[in-house]
């Protein structure tokens, strides 16, 4: 993408098509540049009813992180906590890492500091992916927001510099859902989430997993094209940070 690398798309949504065009040798770009085009929503004055729902809930999550990592971020690492845009669409939209469409998921784009989510994210994550529940959604802004706070401590970086990697994408991806987790630790404590929860969590990030993507689309798994990590792991490093509040425990670039 020009301008920079989105970073956390492509684990929700119909990125499965453009994977599946990927996986047969095709460029998933032009299945993107050839969507048809709707209006970009950020405040839309005309929305429906169930996105200002969404609107609202993605607020309230959204808000919750910056409570969060407000202090996690200075006692922890000792850096100031500059809080990230989220911004909600339709369709398409455009970002500072180029074009963006709902066929690439949520994704974050450390050119500009915006979390981009399409509306219809939300259903399909319950329908396509059979990851419902409020906690489940939150979990996904958690984790576009993990990245944030990569962006914010300079691993984010590091890693662009270091070039395409499979391995170092998988890190950088795992250490967001460990980082997820440490938000939900104190969102716990505040009352914000409750143990049950946590399942719904649980059931998104095993939802999202390369392998399990893969079986879906293709029906056999191939771990060296792998860029988000095994169902698994993610949940392993979710909870991870779900235990222990500690974004120190969160070290898969070792």
């Amino acid at each position: 993408m020009g301008g920079g690398l989105a970073i956390g798309g492509g684990g929700i949504g119909i990125v499965v098509l453009a994977l599946v065009v990927w996986l047969c040798g095709g460029d998933p770009r032009q299945l993107l540049e050839n969507l048809p085009d709707q209006t970009t929503v950020e405040q839309p004055a005309n929305a429906r009813p169930a996105q200002d729902d969404q609107r609202k809930f993605a607020s309230l999550v959204l808000g919750s992180t910056e409570d969060v990592w407000g202090q996690v971020l200075s006692s922890q690492a000792g850096k100031r906590y500059t809080p990230p845009k989220l911004v909600l669409y339709s369709g398409r939209t455009s970002s500072g890492c180029g074009g963006a469409s709902a066929a690439m998921g949520p994704f974050y784009c450390p050119e500009d500091q915006n979390l981009y989510l399409d509306f219809d994210f939300f259903k399909e994550l319950s329908s396509e992916f059979r990851a419902p529940g409020d906690f489940a959604q939150a979990y996904v802004i958690a984790h576009e927001v993990g990245h944030h706070v990569q962006n914010l401590t300079g691993i984010m970086g590091k890693v662009q510099r270091a070039g395409t990697n499979n391995r170092l994408s998988v890190a950088l991806e795992l250490q967001a859902d460990c980082y997820a987790g440490v938000w939900g630790y104190y969102a716990q404590k505040k009352g914000i989430v409750e143990v049950g929860d946590v399942e719904e969590a649980m059931r998104a990030a095993a939802a999202v997993g390369d392998d399990m993507i893969q079986r879906r689309t293709q029906g056999y798994v191939v771990p060296d094209s792998f860029t988000h990590g095994t169902s698994t792991q993610r949940m392993q490093w979710f909870n991870k940070g779900m235990q222990s509040g500690d974004m120190r425990q969160c070290q898969t670039l070792r």
